[in-house]
């Protein structure tokens, strides 16, 4: 379990104190993978490096797996060997070879270099890239070198592995190749992951909590389920509708709000219920996303003129156990 109660950073410039990270209370359950978002600057980075004392906390204290490692007196360096990280641009080395890079750790901690060989092939065919043990840095692509540094950052059995935007430098496709063998990471060795981004995309595709940060602080905490339907701050709806499109649909007279909040994704809701009613419905607008194979979001749309018909609507709704309520709007930008 990683706890931080009350952690600040602050950093002295000649121009005065930067407040990075501000009074910052969070925990993080074993095995659970927890995502970290907000804008450039929020002080997510920092917070992150708090964590394994890269950064040391102004104030306040960071306890990982029952270690206050902010205590006077702890070994730093033996508690970070549980401690994993993987970094935005990889920071392979160059003149190495894939299976050198996993190598390192291992051998700077006094692991024999046959054993660390060992292990480190054992990780490249764990990472899916068992033929690249002797390709260099600059021989791989984006995605085969975030192989290689998430099999270096679990050469020592962490217990933990920590992301500084490490999807952040990938194309669409490869990003959602290395979430997916973090996902499988964190099924088969049980690892708890930390993950900093500023995309919503990947906190929904692999996350189970978020907290989101803004000006030092975390405005908003909870399920990714849950803050993704009903965002509280304003920095969350920001970042879950960039372009305040929850609000932005020209509608007039009666139109049916449907909130969707676990119903399955492969579910075709909309179009059984316009089969079953005998009437169509002109959609408005809809922000749904499926997370873990469940639709989250909503969907307004307009309902038809024939009341009997708007009914059968509502209550096929409802038979299924979806949220839905009638609003008047007259021409609402």
């Amino acid at each position: 379990m990683i706890e931080l109660k009350g952690v600040s950073k602050t950093y002295y410039t000649k121009d005065g104190p930067v407040n990075a990270c501000q009074d910052i209370n969070l925990t993080i359950q074993d095995g659970e993978i927890f995502g970290i978002i907000g804008f450039s600057g929020a002080g997510k980075s920092t917070l992150i490096r708090c964590i394994n004392l890269l950064e040391k906390p102004t104030s306040g204290s960071v306890t990982v797996d029952g270690v206050e490692l902010t205590s006077p007196g702890v070994d730093i360096r033996g508690a970070r060997r549980n401690i994993g990280m993987m970094f935005q641009q990889f920071n392979l080395l160059m003149q190495k070879t894939a299976l050198q890079n996993i190598c390192f750790p291992l051998l700077i901690s006094g692991v024999k270099k046959p054993e660390a060989e060992k292990r480190a092939q054992e990780l490249l065919e764990l990472v899916g890239i068992p033929d690249k043990a002797n390709a260099y840095p600059a021989q791989l692509s984006g995605g085969q070198k975030q192989r290689v540094a998430i099999a270096r950052a679990l050469a020592t059995r962490p217990k933990i592995l920590l992301c500084d935007e490490a999807t952040s430098a990938l194309d669409p496709t490869t990003t959602a190749q290395i979430l997916k063998l973090l996902k499988d990471l964190n099924r088969q060795l049980g690892i708890t992951i930390v993950i900093i981004t500023h995309e919503m995309r990947v906190i929904e595709e692999i996350c189970s909590r978020v907290a989101i940060m803004d000006d030092s602080h975390i405005a908003e905490l909870g399920r990714v389920d849950e803050v993704f339907v009903n965002p509280k701050s304003a920095i969350g709806k920001k970042l879950i509708f960039p372009e305040g499109k929850n609000a932005e649909f020209v509608a007039s007279g009666q139109c049916l709000r449907i909130v969707f909040d676990g119903t399955t994704a492969y579910e075709p809701v909309l179009g059984n219920m316009m089969i079953e009613c005998g009437e169509p419905c002109n959609i408005l607008y809809a922000d749904t996303k499926a997370i873990d194979g469940n639709a989250f979001g909503q969907m307004v749309v307009q309902l038809p003129k024939n009341e009997t018909a708007a009914k059968r609507m509502r209550a096929y709704l409802d038979r299924k156990g979806i949220k839905n309520s009638v609003e008047e709007f007259e021409d609402v930008h």
